[in-house]
């Protein structure tokens, strides 16, 4: 098999130590094979990337384990060409399992061209996919104490939640910190409602009458003193965020294309325009259907704004976990669940899929409704959530806003057979059909 790489390397990562294995050309066409086990300081990773440097590597491969790859990837980028592969493709070629072994066979396949490497985005963007992840893991913990909040209020018989849809809008936490001052007066609490929730106040005196115990009171001011801490981090990190987004400086060139895979041709990469810039990008997706500026945000801090790294929307597609997988045997089709891809751009993008299924005459919500009767509600977000990255990714290469199609969309691509089936149902209840054409409107 011809040797691709003739200096180059493999890096098996752990928490303490990397076992590193490099490979250069002796004499007489043999060649000369060394390994070294370094530890992940960052003293002993500078004595890596020397060892590394004295051999001339040019490519150098390690696993994705966790995050203990980051470090090493941190030091070793500026130096090397650096390939960070996925586990899974490793174990496709049957190898033995020790951690020198580990580290000599990655750098056998990568001589050879074997390996293929994740997407490793720019520092810049790292930073931003930083920002918008640690954003989501407030949000979620927001949630979880409100959560809490609801359930200590039914431990004190207070039923608050039966009657206002939002326990910490504005009526609800004047509510609850009249609750936490002492004041156990039913009326006086729900007279503390504003706008249409004054409606409500006979069931609202039956819901705010319970037994608030001291203990209670102080668990549940902790719990709002935490809601409004989480409150004010969410809105720093959504600053730093914004802030992080117009400034954010475009790579001096195109990083290289992923491989291309078995499905489908490769089109030649786009020409023309360079990237957009991480603003016009969030301005631009947020026309999209059920993509917020937040979602927007989370979608350019994830797959970027330069589309050629992805030689189709497949790409994309498979890259964030939206794609379906592939089990066959023996002519039949298996499980077709999404393969693993990139969490955080596919959690995202399923709860985009959900506020787009629920807008007003528009494709994706024709698209969810289609498909939610014969495939189910999750199958059904997950194929809004595919559609709305392949719109992402081609509004992204080719510079162009949303298009809508509409919410009559399937039922006009296929127009006689909509009203075929239709006149077939009228004439089993027993009636007689005829079509009149409605005149052409200007």
């Amino acid at each position: 098999m011809e040797v691709m790489y003739a200096r180059c390397a493999g890096l098996d990562v752990h928490k303490r130590t990397v076992v590193a294995a490099r490979t250069r050309p002796a004499a007489a066409g043999e060649w000369e094979r060394e390994v070294r086990t370094f530890g992940t300081m960052t003293v002993e990773l500078l004595q890596l990337v020397d060892w590394l440097q004295a051999w001339d590597c040019s490519h150098v491969a390690m696993e994705r384990t966790g995050e203990y790859w980051k470090p090493v990837y941190n030091l070793l980028e500026a130096s090397f060409t650096v390939l960070l592969v996925n586990p899974q493709h490793i174990k496709h070629v049957p190898g033995r399992k020790t951690d020198v072994q580990d580290a000599e066979w990655l750098n056998e396949l990568l001589a050879h061209g074997l390996l293929r490497p994740s997407f490793i985005p720019p520092v810049a963007q790292r930073d931003l996919r930083d920002l918008t992840r640690y954003r989501t893991t407030l949000v979620e913990e927001r949630a979880r104490v409100v959560n809490r909040v609801q359930k200590l209020l039914e431990g004190a018989n207070i039923k608050l939640a039966a009657v206002a849809s939002d326990v910490l809008g504005v009526s609800g936490r004047q509510m609850l910190e009249g609750l936490v001052a002492g004041q156990a007066d039913p009326a006086v609490l729900a007279n503390l409602a504003r706008g249409r929730l004054r409606e409500k106040l006979p069931e609202l005196q039956q819901a705010l009458t319970g037994l608030v115990r001291p203990h209670q009171r102080f668990l549940l001011a902790t719990q709002l003193a935490h809601i409004d801490f989480l409150d004010e981090q969410v809105a720093a990190v959504s600053q730093e965020i914004i802030a992080r987004i117009d400034h954010m400086s475009l790579p001096a060139e195109p990083p290289a294309r992923l491989p291309p895979a078995d499905i489908g041709p490769t089109p030649p990469p786009a020409e023309g325009a360079p990237p957009l810039s991480a603003a016009q990008a969030v301005a631009l997706l947020d026309t999209i259907p059920g993509v917020d500026v937040r979602l927007a945000q989370v979608i350019v801090a994830e797959l970027g704004t330069d589309m050629t790294r992805f030689p189709t929307d497949r790409h994309a597609a498979a890259w964030a976990g939206l794609a379906p997988g592939n089990y066959e045997s023996a002519g039949k089709r298996y499980s077709g669940r999404v393969r693993d891809g990139n969490q955080s751009l596919r959690t995202a993008l399923v709860q985009g899929a959900w506020a787009a299924a629920h807008t007003k005459d528009t494709y994706l919500a024709a698209q969810y409704h289609r498909l939610i009767g014969r495939r189910g509600k999750r199958r059904a977000l997950v194929a809004v959530a595919h559609s709305i990255i392949v719109i992402a990714f081609h509004m992204l290469r080719d510079h162009v806003p949303y298009r809508e199609l509409g919410g009559n969309y399937f039922d006009e691509r296929k127009k006689e057979a909509v009203t075929d089936r239709l006149i077939k149902r009228i004439t089993k209840l027993g009636y007689s059909v005829s079509l009149t054409p409605l005149p052409a409107t200007v």
